[in-house]
């Protein structure tokens, strides 16, 4: 058998309040592009994750430095003759997307070097986005002869309609700074600060109640489906269940005693 391009490590750091998970995808001789079988590895990664009770937050990150994900396997493009072929193909990227959108805990991307194609689709499907400021930031489907698809739909949430077409229909590259200032990402740091900016968004995470990290997660994905009228209604729904399940009991009374020294 032949051994897998790609490497997939998977380290949990156990703390005193959970652990917390580094998922590191390298395919670094070639800017960690994604082909088949890596996009099932990863997808099967956030599956068993997300079955993890002690879970607290996981950071996804690309191994070499030169890249976070460099697009899709060109290769593997390039040898699609039939539709169903490259439905099948793009529908692992959006598995891939979607495990990460359904993984119970917050999911922390972090970027340095360049987030191309589905890098950047992945990169949308995270919950936070922290990047060093040699990052760089494209989709350059339209370029090869195909639409940006599957979560790139999540780019208008994030960067607004006029952006986003400025993204997929010119396929211009931007940096960090750019991507800052849009809204592309959270927070950017030099290349030497990448790692402690991540566990500062990371010991945040931990250090707050674990269920209602949870339940926040769930209601902000319930969100994007609703109306605001719904929106409002299913978070009183939330906010009445967590109550119910006196997850805020203690954290409150510390905090009120807190107060009062």
């Amino acid at each position: 058998m032949t051994p897998a391009a790609h490497k997939i490590e998977v380290r949990r750091e156990q703390r005193e309040k959970g652990a917390v998970v580094h998922v590191v995808y390298d395919y670094s001789r070639r800017l960690n592009v994604l082909g088949p079988p890596a996009l099932h590895d990863l997808a099967d990664t956030f599956h068993t994750l997300a079955k993890d009770d002690d879970l607290r937050v996981v950071v996804l990150s690309g191994a070499g430095g030169r890249a976070f994900i460099g697009g899709a396997d060109i290769n593997h493009m390039a040898a699609l003759r039939q539709g169903e072929e490259g439905r099948a193909f793009i529908t692992l990227i959006h598995k891939l997307c979607q495990s990460i959108r359904d993984c119970p805990v917050p999911v922390i991307c972090r970027m340095e070097g360049y987030t191309l194609g589905a890098g950047l689709e992945v990169a949308a499907a995270c919950d936070m986005r922290i990047a060093s400021d040699n990052a760089f930031f494209g989709m350059p489907e339209v370029k090869v002869g195909v639409p940006s698809v599957v979560e790139a739909a999540l780019l208008p949430r994030l960067v607004g309609w006029g952006r986003t077409a400025r993204l997929l229909l010119t396929a211009e590259t931007i940096d960090a700074a750019a991507a800052e200032a849009w809204g592309l990402v959270e927070e950017v740091v030099p290349v030497a600060e990448l790692d402690a900016a991540v566990e500062r968004s990371v010991q945040a995470i931990v250090e707050a109640v674990p269920a209602a990290v949870r339940s926040q997660k769930r209601l902000m994905r319930r969100w994007e489906r609703l109306s605001l009228d719904e929106a409002v209604q299913v978070g009183i729904d939330a906010f009445a269940q967590s109550v119910a399940e006196g997850g805020h009991l203690q954290p409150m009374a510390e905090f009120v005693h807190r107060k009062k020294k």
